[in-house]
């Protein structure tokens, strides 16, 4: 199975001064239309302190020139990575615009006062949800997973304020690196990487 990228030219003229205005860029273009579904969907992937990797997709919930930001519970597995390990690589797989963006960076937890404000934007029964999944734990049935929820939401009808979970929180990804990939043909694709330096970035290309 192969598919050849008819993309158009994609150079160093084109980039926006810093990473983060490139994303917004692209992710204003992908957005749009509505050729992706959840355009904010992004592979997070951790490693524990021995080197061993995992990953999943998580949804971003906020980016700005401090970095990309998700939410999880502080428990879960990619949560203990984090804490042990805290360096992680996010890829946002953009493939019916031939595009990816590869971002290597430090996470570490936002502030209280964040989580909680973002945790109100949630709907009640992912507030619910946050409380009721051990994310990431062996759970005996999904029986016993729904009993926890119904539980929670005799406690808290809708309409009732949820606390935000002590254990559930957000992460803020401060890039290093930020790679803009464009497919293009003949598999010789395009790859822009900023790579920070002191207080600025540095651009260079990379061989496809």
């Amino acid at each position: 199975m192969r598919e050849q990228y008819r993309s158009q030219d994609f150079t160093e003229k084109d980039l926006a001064a810093g990473p983060m205005d490139q994303f917004a860029r692209w992710f204003r273009q992908v957005a749009a239309g509505g050729m992706l579904h959840e355009p904010n969907a992004m592979v997070v992937s951790t490693a524990t302190p021995a080197g061993r990797p995992s990953s999943r997709t998580v949804l971003l919930k906020h980016y700005d020139d401090r970095g990309f930001v998700f939410f999880t519970n502080y428990g879960s597995r990619k949560g203990r990575e984090l804490t042990a390990n805290p360096y992680a690589s996010l890829l946002f797989p953009w493939h019916p615009l031939a595009r990816q963006v590869i971002v290597t960076g430090s996470a570490a937890r936002v502030g209280r006062d964040e989580t909680v404000a973002y945790f109100r934007t949630r709907p009640h029964g992912s507030q619910l949800g946050a409380w009721a999944s051990e994310q990431s734990s062996v759970v005996g049935s999904r029986e016993e997973l729904v009993g926890r929820y119904e539980e929670l939401d005799a406690r808290y009808p809708e309409g009732e304020k949820v606390p935000a979970p002590p254990q559930w929180g957000g992460f803020r990804v401060v890039p290093e690196t930020v790679e803009f990939w464009q497919g293009r043909e003949n598999r010789l694709h395009d790859r822009l990487r900023y790579v920070r330096e002191g207080t600025g970035w540095r651009v260079e290309r990379l061989c496809p």
